[in-house]
């Protein structure tokens, strides 16, 4: 049977406010003046549905958003790409739309998130039929679905009796434990993509390479994003690291969500791993060269500049 969508996807979706030229060291009661600002649309699931669809992926996408400003110019965003939301959830009463507030500086940056809806996000507002009107499905950022981690071991094995594979990106896990049934659904996924760190402190491996050796036991896919040395790819009983070009970064916000639509998409072609995680490499590069995880894929010259010679 034909499927409607090339990924289906659940999941948070915010705002990312990005303040520029800050110190590391901010002192209390005192006004800092930043020397740029961008609003741009933020989270990890929000980004990736972009981002997919900007490559040319059919995505559906269902998210819990207040009905706000916030919320609208979120939506507008992921419309503007062709994102299909009829599913999705606006609340017109209680918590509004979350929002990250980032403040660069340069090699670093502090992160500041109020969850709003999607902490409120349940099962209860999704559509599985939908859902599993996909070929793929991905989740990212598990910690932050609080009211959804207790039924994600579910939903995961319906969509995968129903055909789907699967991926997760856990994201960070802000209380540092690593729970939420996280365990359990790394038996069940098809693909899972974290950054070095992320699969370090999952596995208690030194390096990307022992953290992928260690996953691989119970994963058929493991990619290990390693920003500029690009990423560890393990899959089949064979490894190896997929360097990266070295680009003039602007901001690296979403540049781990860009890799994954990248990853994604060249999957979804029936590329090898190893393929997926060079194209990966370059969507991750071309998120750097504009402000926020979206910005670069909303340039149609440089979305296309990915394929010269690919086609």
């Amino acid at each position: 049977m034909k499927k409607r969508f090339d990924v289906t996807i659940a999941g948070e979706t915010n705002l990312d406010l990005i303040l520029y030229g800050l110190p590391e060291e901010m002192p209390v009661e005192r006004e800092l003046l930043a020397n740029d600002f961008r609003m741009t649309l933020g989270s990890s699931s929000a980004i990736l549905a972009h981002n997919l669809a900007a490559l040319g992926v059919s995505v559906g996408f269902i998210t819990r958003l207040g009905d706000d400003t916030l919320g609208k110019l979120a939506l507008e965003r992921l419309t503007e790409k062709g994102v299909d939301l009829s599913r999705v959830k606006t609340v017109t009463r209680g918590t509004a739309t979350g929002v990250t507030i980032l403040l660069h500086h340069g090699a670093t940056r502090h992160i500041l998130t109020y969850p709003g809806t999607m902490f409120e996000m349940s099962a209860s507002d999704l559509d599985m039929d939908y859902l599993a009107s996909g070929r793929h499905f991905h989740l990212s950022s598990l910690f932050l679905h609080k009211a959804l981690q207790p039924d994600l071991p579910r939903i995961f094995r319906e969509l995968k009796a129903a055909g789907l594979t699967l991926s997760l990106d856990t994201n960070d896990d802000p209380e540092d434990r690593w729970e939420g049934g996280l365990d359990e659904l790394l038996g069940l996924v098809d693909i899972f993509l974290p950054n070095e760190d992320e699969a370090r402190r999952i596995t208690g491996a030194s390096d990307a390479e022992g953290a992928a050796a260690a996953l691989a036991k119970r994963i058929p896919v493991v990619v290990v994003k390693c920003g500029r040395r690009g990423a560890f790819v393990q899959a089949g009983g064979r490894h190896r690291l997929v360097p990266t070009e070295p680009v003039i970064a602007v901001d690296t916000i979403g540049a781990g969500d860009s890799f994954n639509a990248g990853f994604l998409s060249a999957y979804l072609r029936s590329e090898p791993p190893e393929v997926c995680a060079a194209f990966g490499n370059r969507t991750a590069a071309l998120s750097t060269l504009r402000s926020g995880g979206t910005g670069s894929f909303r340039d149609p010259a440089l979305v296309e500049s990915l394929f010269v010679g690919k086609r």
